[in-house]
C-alpha cells in the first residue's frame, strides 16, 4: 500500500472535479433514464471524445479553448444527429446509435494510430486523468456547472427533447475533458440505477450522496494501491449504488 500519494494538491482538485461531474451529472443521469435514451447519450460522449483527439491531432492541445470548442462541436454535432435519427427512424433506433458509438470509437483509433503516445492519449480519453487535472479545466467546470444547474432547474419544462440534448451536450464535452468517457457515462447512470425507486424527494440527494461517497473513496483506494483512478472510481459508484440499495430495503 502507497500512503506517501495522500497529497492535497493532487487529491483536492481531483475530487473538486469529480463533484463538479456529479453536479450535473446526477440530475441529467436520472432524465436520460427517465426518456430511456442510455445508449444516445453514450454516442454522445463517445462523440465528445473524437473531439477532443481530433483537436490534438490537429496540434491545438497546448490552447485549451480550442480543444473545449472542438469537444463542444463535435458534442453538438452528435446530440443534433441522434435526435434527428430518433425522430425520422425509431424503429431502428438502437442499431443506428450503435453504429454511431463504434463509427466515432474507431475513428479515435485511427486518427491516434500514427500518433506519438497514441496508446496513452486513448487510454486518457477513455478513462480520464482526474489525478492531474488544471486550473483552466476546474475553473471552465466551475462557471459553466452552475449556468446548466441554472437552465435545467430553472427551465427544465420548456427544454424539449433538442434542448436537453444540447444542455448535456455542454455538460459532457465539460466533464469529459476533466474525467474521461468511462467515468463520464458512469456518473450518469450508475447514481440514476441507484436511486430510480427511491421516493422522488430523496433521489436528487440520494444521487449525489452515493455520488460524492464513490468519489472519495475510489481515489482513496486507487492512490493507496496505486490503480487507475477512473477505473476504480466507477466500480466505487456501482458498489455502493448495490450497498446503498441493500441497507434502504433492510431499514
Amino acid at each position: 500500500m502507497n500512503l506517501d500519494v495522500f497529497d492535497p494538491t493532487i487529491m483536492g482538485p481531483a475530487l473538486l472535479a469529480g463533484l463538479l461531474v456529479l453536479a450535473t451529472h446526477v440530475p441529467l443521469g436520472r432524465e436520460v433514464l427517465r426518456r430511456g435514451i442510455i445508449f444516445i447519450d453514450l454516442a454522445v460522449v463517445q462523440i465528445a471524445g473524437l473531439g477532443t483527439i481530433l483537436a490534438n491531432f490537429l496540434g491545438w492541445d497546448t490552447r485549451t479553448w480550442l480543444i473545449q470548442a472542438a469537444a463542444f462541436c463535435s458534442a453538438l454535432l452528435g446530440a443534433l444527429l441522434v435526435r434527428w435519427m430518433e425522430k425520422h427512424w425509431p424503429e431502428v433506433q438502437e442499431a443506428l446509435i450503435g453504429a454511431i458509438f463504434i463509427l466515432a470509437a474507431s475513428a479515435s483509433i485511427l486518427l491516434l494510430a500514427k500518433t506519438p503516445h497514441g496508446a496513452e492519449r486513448l487510454n486518457e480519453v477513455l478513462t480520464g486523468q482526474i489525478l492531474w487535472v488544471n486550473t483552466t479545466q476546474l475553473t471552465l467546470a466551475a462557471l459553466c456547472t452552475p449556468v446548466i444547474l441554472g437552465v435545467w432547474f430553472g427551465l427544465r419544462e420548456k427544454l424539449g427533447p433538442t434542448g436537453f440534448y444540447l444542455l448535456f451536450a455542454l455538460a459532457v464535452t465539460i466533464s469529459v475533458q476533466l474525467v474521461g468517457i468511462y467515468l463520464v457515462f458512469s456518473s450518469l447512470i450508475l447514481p440514476a440505477l441507484t436511486v430510480r425507486r427511491w421516493p422522488i424527494a430523496w433521489q436528487v440527494a440520494g444521487g449525489y450522496g452515493v455520488g460524492a461517497v464513490a468519489y472519495v473513496l475510489g481515489l482513496v483506494l486507487s492512490s493507496a494501491f496505486d490503480l487507475p483512478s477512473g477505473a476504480v472510481i466507477v466500480w466505487c459508484l456501482a458498489a455502493l449504488g448495490v450497498l446503498a440499495n441493500l441497507l434502504r430495503f433492510r431499514l
